[in-house]
């Protein structure tokens, strides 16, 4: 849908803090379907956790990003997403090295063609309960999603390091209207 605008990139890069600030502004955001699945299995004692079993966390995104879509379907305005169904099949890809998932997204469940990435940012990255792996991990994860979203035909864009103020005109400014 050419209202469905990504923000990509780099774990710890400020995805979700950008997010927040075009919430702020009134826009449409889905929060990152990794995040949702990290606290909901933590909270039942699950495995389907990146660091344990990251075939299964990434089937589980891949069905929570098909639910964002679906449930944003018919909404007017733009809608930015943390992270899409693409980063899902490419951690799925990652985990099994099979590539069917991406391939299917190729004419399926398209977004706008520009897609926004936070660049690998040491400054500010930073571990937490739901984020467990390192920052070379985050940057080998920042080019595997590059390559993926290259291979589908997206227009990769990165965000500039700046204070989420001047990443989000950044992103409106280079949105049509």
């Amino acid at each position: 849908m050419d209202n469905f605008v990504i923000v990509t990139g780099c774990s710890g890069g400020g995805k979700s803090t950008l997010l927040q600030a075009l919430h702020e502004r009134g826009f449409a955001t889905v929060e990152e379907p990794g995040r949702r699945i990290v606290r909901h299995q933590q909270a039942v004692g699950g495995t389907a956790l990146p660091w344990i079993d990251l075939k299964a966390f990434a089937k589980e995104a891949i069905r929570l990003g098909q639910e964002d879509r679906n449930r944003m379907a018919g909404h007017g305005g733009w809608v930015f997403f943390d992270r899409s169904l693409v980063d899902a099949a490419s951690a799925l890809a990652s985990a099994t090295g099979n590539t069917a998932a991406i391939e299917a997204l190729r004419k399926d469940a398209r977004y706008h063609s520009r897609i926004f990435a936070v660049p690998p940012w040491p400054e500010i990255f930073a571990n937490d309960d739901e984020r467990q792996h390192d920052f070379a991990a985050a940057v080998e994860e920042y080019h595997r999603l590059a390559a993926h979203y290259a291979e589908l035909g997206y227009e990769w864009t990165i965000i500039p390091k700046a204070p989420v103020e001047q990443r989000a005109e950044f992103v409106l400014r280079a949105l049509p209207y």
